[in-house]
């Protein structure tokens, strides 16, 4: 098993639209707080401006296990590298006036321990509660045990619903997506 959660093994299955998202374009953000890596209680309706949620499944250190399956599993695996490719252009998101946050159903003091080994310069958000997820009708995996949220990257403009991606394939670039969108904006 390919422990290295940096690397996106090569064949991974490619998730297809399947029409979850189309709901979504237009919608508002609705008047969610949710507990960010910082400790702090975050109203996601209260931010101007442009902001970007990007979801995953899941992530973590290399010592826990991932779900058995979990490469076969269209879109699940490549959390840790989509949000290095975040962190890796948080500088642009900024210059472009971008709020940017990562969320998972997992607990903030999973995320927090994730945000530290990664060097990630923004928060993550917990929706361990299915608040979001359910308010919001996003798709979701469910995997053993484990309701998780399936890769989608949410882009609103005060409080409204501008762009979406979804499925994100590979993970990775999904950054090149958000930023050519945020760009074409200005």
């Amino acid at each position: 098993m390919q422990t290295d959660l940096t690397y996106l093994p090569p064949n991974l299955p490619e998730p297809v639209d399947d029409g979850a998202c189309d709901h979504l374009r237009g919608m508002r953000m609705p008047d969610i707080v949710l507990r960010s890596t910082a400790g702090a209680m975050v109203s996601l309706s209260n931010i101007p401006g442009w902001l970007v949620i990007y979801c995953y499944p899941m992530t973590g250190p290399a010592h826990v296990p991932l779900p058995p399956g979990w490469d076969e599993i269209p879109g699940a695996r490549g959390c840790t590298p989509q949000a290095c490719s975040f962190r890796d252009h948080y500088q642009e998101l900024q210059q472009l006036d971008a709020t940017v946050f990562g969320m998972s159903t997992q607990t903030a003091a999973t995320q927090e321990t994730e945000k530290e080994r990664i060097h990630l310069p923004f928060d993550l958000l917990s929706d361990e509660q299915l608040v979001f997820s359910s308010a919001l009708q996003l798709p979701m995996h469910y995997v053993e045990d484990l309701v998780l949220i399936k890769r989608v990257t949410l882009i609103f403009k005060d409080g409204q619903l501008q762009q979406y991606f979804y499925p994100v394939f590979p993970p990775d670039k999904n950054i090149d997506a958000v930023l050519a969108y945020l760009k074409e904006q200005q």
